[in-house]
């Protein structure tokens, strides 16, 4: 490796330092502005709803890991934008790509998400059913 080939490389590594806090920081955003509205509209629709708010709980909570946060908030920002590999709209299929994006996403972080956030999920859950 070069001179140049060496700081062209050390460039790149501190420019993926820089920019995970802002993605993370812009995931954050999206989740906190857009989480709900659209949670409550399909909930009733999803079976993997409790799990989407087990992550979302623990995606919010101060204390998770930021590596954890990263990883939850790029799986929610996923379930939140419309325009995703199946649009949600397609009957039968459209949200089992946030599904699978999901179920990954826990896979990789499952020991962060406590028994307070799969409460909090329960707990909501059996309220919102009590609304309908």
């Amino acid at each position: 490796m070069g001179g140049s080939d060496i700081d062209n490389f050390a460039s790149e590594i501190n420019s993926e330092k820089y920019q995970l806090p802002a993605v993370i920081a812009k995931n954050d955003n999206t989740v906190k502005k857009s989480f709900w509205k659209k949670f409550i509209r399909v909930a009733r629709f999803i079976p993997f709803a409790q799990e989407l708010l087990s992550a979302y709980y623990c995606a919010i909570d101060p204390d998770t890991p930021t590596r954890v946060r990263a990883i939850l908030l790029t799986a929610l920002v996923y379930f939140i934008v419309p325009t995703d590999f199946i649009p949600d709209f397609i009957a039968g299929l459209g949200f089992s790509d946030d599904a699978t994006v999901l179920t990954a996403a826990i896979s990789l972080v499952a020991g962060h998400i406590s028994d307070v956030h799969r409460t909090s999920a329960q707990q909501f859950m059996k309220n919102l059913s009590q609304q309908d």
